[in-house]
């Protein structure tokens, strides 16, 4: 029984090669602009704080007859994370058709909405907040509006690449029938995008959850106000309770958001 040596090509070698050296470089480059300074003093001292706070948590502060407690802030943050995300589900869907490259014809139009997707996604949420909060003042309503504009950006570009991947045989079918673009949309376009952007919308729920925790630390709202009040105060047994609701809160979504998807899937 005879074996062959498949010689690779020098070329694909020397761009495998090639790309190594680059990735090693960018590394380097990388770690030479850190400047690393170590930890200071108090480093230790502050960690130990914080873990034992995480161990013997505040529980008095989970309800509170008056005045905020845990419950109150993790509700907070999750109303911001819901009508934040369900803001965006809705007025990303106009942006999704303008910049899916199978709805219209000219390719400048499509490209024209992958533009304005781009620009709304490249502010971060934490910039975004700053803004509103100079606009509308601190509290939960800056939050709501800077998650649900800065996830306009994101769930536009995957609804309009749902949108791209769909099958085009039922919308061309309805067409030669002399459907009007309504019943198209309707009946051919909509029952296959749907789970798709029922799917996409339950993980940028999961990601707006995580991001109305933190937008709270700069006054949006949410569970981020009290903890940086606790951190601030040095109160580690409440910074413990703290992180211990967000971390169940999260958890549990994540679970019941995945289970929902996979359901969908």
């Amino acid at each position: 029984m005879s074996t062959y040596s498949v010689k690779r090509p020098p070329r694909k070698i020397f761009f495998k090669i090639t790309i190594f050296v680059l990735l090693t470089a960018l590394y380097v480059w990388s770690f030479a602009g850190i400047d690393f300074n170590g930890f200071k003093e108090t480093a230790g001292i502050i960690s130990q704080a914080i873990i034992r706070g995480i161990f013997h948590p505040d529980w008095d502060y989970v309800y509170l007859p008056e005045g905020e407690d845990l419950l109150r802030g993790l509700l907070d943050t999750l109303a911001i994370a819901v009508l934040g995300t369900f803001i965006s589900a809705i007025l990303c869907v106009p942006f999704a058709f303008w910049a899916a490259n199978n709805i219209s014809k000219f390719k400048q139009i499509s490209g024209t909405g992958k533009f304005a997707l781009s620009v709304v996604r490249t502010f971060p949420e934490i910039i975004m907040a700053i803004i509103f909060i100079k606009a509308v003042g601190p509290g939960s309503f800056a939050g709501v509006l800077a998650l649900g504009l800065h996830s306009i950006g994101m769930l536009g570009k995957l609804f309009s690449e749902a949108i791209e991947n769909m099958d085009l045989g039922p919308t061309e079918a309805l067409l030669a029938t002399g459907a009007n673009r309504f019943q198209v949309l309707w009946f051919a376009v909509l029952p296959q995008v749907f789970p798709d952007f029922l799917s996409y919308t339950l993980y940028r729920f999961e990601i707006n959850v995580r991001s109305a925790t933190i937008l709270g630390v700069i006054g949006a709202g949410g569970i981020g106000t009290p903890l940086i009040f606790a951190l601030t105060s040095r109160d580690w047994n409440r910074v413990g309770i703290i992180l211990l609701g967000i971390v169940v809160m999260v958890t549990l979504i994540d679970m019941i958001s995945g289970f929902i998807r996979r359901k969908i899937v």
